[in-house]
């Protein structure tokens, strides 16, 4: 999943300008600036996950400094290979709790989601692989709901009844699939 994944949203980190750091993203918490440095700490974070480790979670500095895009790159390489360790998705993980199959469900959805804020809000065009949709409803039929509760989703919104899989997953971490910058 991650080898499919990683292409898209390394492509459209590297599209981002310096200029559109400090706009408003679908992702409302969020501007560019931190979705971005969110993004860079799960490429780092995940790749502890993947090796059955405590993750630290907690804000640290601004990330988006020196070269950060080839450093996210690199850092998405890295994760995709942690995660390409059969060992990396047996047991519960140490440092979420989750069985570590859901733990790389739920990287696959901070990835399709957080790259289509990042490209919605920055006007790049967006696609995503279909596996990586159906990757994204299964984490979200079993996780959804505590997600909310968690606060790392907002309330589901209702999606447009002609809406694909993409806007009926967007809809179900509570964005609007018709957000526009």
């Amino acid at each position: 999943m991650l080898e499919t994944a990683a292409p898209t949203v390394t492509g459209v980190v590297r599209g981002v300008q310096d200029d559109q750091l400090d706009q408003a993203t679908p992702c409302t918490e969020f501007q560019v600036r931190d979705l971005l440095n969110h993004l860079l700490q799960v490429a780092q974070n995940f790749q502890a996950l993947a090796r059955q480790k405590e993750a630290d979670w907690s804000p640290g500095p601004d990330r988006l400094t020196g070269d950060w895009r080839a450093e996210f790159a690199a850092d998405l390489t890295t994760l995709t290979e942690a995660w390409a360790d059969p060992g990396a998705l047996e047991g519960v993980s140490a440092g979420m709790g989750l069985p570590q199959r859901t733990v790389g469900l739920m990287l696959v959805v901070d990835l399709v989601v957080h790259s289509w804020d990042l490209a919605t809000a920055t006007g790049q065009p967006y696609s995503v692989d279909p596996a990586l949709l159906a990757a994204a409803t299964e984490f979200l039929d079993i996780m959804g709901d505590t997600g909310r509760q968690m606060g790392a989703f907002g309330p589901e919104v209702t999606a447009p009844d002609d809406a694909d899989d993409l806007g009926k997953i967007l809809a179900r971490t509570g964005r609007d699939p018709a957000w526009a910058a």
